[in-house]
């Protein structure tokens, strides 16, 4: 699975902060000093705080991707024609009405300023009198990297909203035991309360019985529907008045399979996706320094296209379904569809990988995390 940004002011992407452990040198820099003057963790490290720059640029990415999504401008259905490489069944992009995979307009005019058009809304945003409200709550944590941080917000937001039960402000797990962060550390924690006003009963504080002890795990798959909540999820919060809810992915692209169109609360899952986190200001400062980096190495107006490409790219045959593609085949699709060899194209891996050498061919001004950083 690929996904690229043609957004003018598109943030840079950091997909693997545990590769980018590796990565990062001793040294200091500027952005460390930034970091380490905000963060205001205790007993934070270094390389603790050079793992939460290169994952914090990660959910920038992913925030201006999911605004790109919510476009209702996407909307045209064409083919495209690829060479698959030697381990690919299929051989042709099908991007379809409505698809998460669709691209507009592009086959002309790749930079089309008609792209610019403003967000369609989430909805007309609903009242809490909708719902019977509940005295339960219900808790979750932002694990697994900022690339997670937006599914697990929603299946949480969802969850709550459903049972009618308060959210309580989740805190950010890091990939060490026992490593923990504020809400506040890294996001704009008024702008989160105030996304949900209206939508849910938000508690800044954990509740009593969190104190006694662990509530009840329930695991939810991504974009958790409302019968997995009525089975699954239901039965315990009557019971225990509290459930910590664990998002998990069923797949790579478990997003884009599990969506259900025909689900009431795909509304709230994307208000919980696209409206409720921002970077605090000083933490955004040093992603606009990167995005400031990757427009001037651009010669298109510095627009540049963002490229998520997974190295454990699997095909499913018995779907019918390819979910992911090579580098060589990415750069094929681009060409096709109208980018120019000079377009700057920004690839979320840690460090440069032959198999990056076939897009580099095709669009020299190929680009990894290591420019940024050295």
């Amino acid at each position: 699975m690929f996904s690229f940004s043609r957004v003018g002011k598109t943030k840079s992407f950091y997909r693997d902060i545990g590769d980018a452990r590796e990565l990062i040198s001793d040294h200091s820099f500027e952005e460390d000093k930034k970091l380490k003057k905000f963060l205001r963790v205790k007993k934070m490290s270094t390389m603790d705080l050079r793992q939460a720059l290169a994952g914090i640029l990660t959910l920038s990415m992913f925030i201006m991707l999911g605004n790109m999504i919510k476009k209702d401008h996407f909307d045209s259905y064409y083919d495209v024609d690829i060479q698959a490489t030697p381990n690919s069944k299929y051989e042709n992009v099908a991007v379809t009405t409505q698809s998460l995979a669709t691209i507009s307009h592009l086959s002309k005019r790749p930079w089309n300023k008609e792209n610019g058009e403003g967000l369609k809304p989430c909805w007309n945003t609903p009242s809490l009198k909708e719902v019977e409200q509940s005295k339960g709550f219900i808790t979750f944590s932002l694990t697994n990297g900022p690339e997670y941080h937006m599914s697990q917000i929603a299946d949480a937001l969802v969850v709550a909203r459903y049972l009618g039960a308060t959210l309580v402000l989740p805190d950010i797990k890091g990939s060490k035991p026992g490593y923990t962060m504020s809400l506040g550390d890294i996001y704009d924690v008024e702008e989160f309360l105030n996304s949900l006003n209206g939508l849910v009963r938000v508690s800044r504080t954990q509740p009593a019985p969190v104190s006694k002890g662990n509530p009840p795990l329930v695991r939810v798959p991504s974009r958790v529907t409302q019968d997995y909540i009525v089975k699954k999820v239901q039965p315990i919060y009557k019971a225990k008045g509290i459930v910590n809810i664990e998002s998990y992915f069923p797949s790579v692209d478990g997003t884009i399979i599990a969506g259900n169109k025909n689900n009431k609360l795909n509304s709230f899952a994307c208000q919980g996706m696209f409206g409720t986190l921002k970077l605090k200001l000083e933490i955004k400062q040093v992603v606009e320094s990167t995005v400031q980096n990757l427009q001037s190495w651009s010669q298109n107006n510095g627009q540049f296209i963002a490229v998520d490409l997974r190295n454990e790219c699997n095909i499913r045959y018995e779907t019918g379904r390819k979910l992911c593609y090579q580098a060589q085949e990415i750069g094929e699709f681009l060409k096709k569809i109208g980018f120019s060899e000079d377009s700057a194209i920004y690839v979320t891996q840690t460090r440069w990988n032959p198999n990056l050498d076939a897009l580099k061919e095709i669009f020299p001004k190929t680009y990894t995390k290591v420019n940024f950083i050295y």
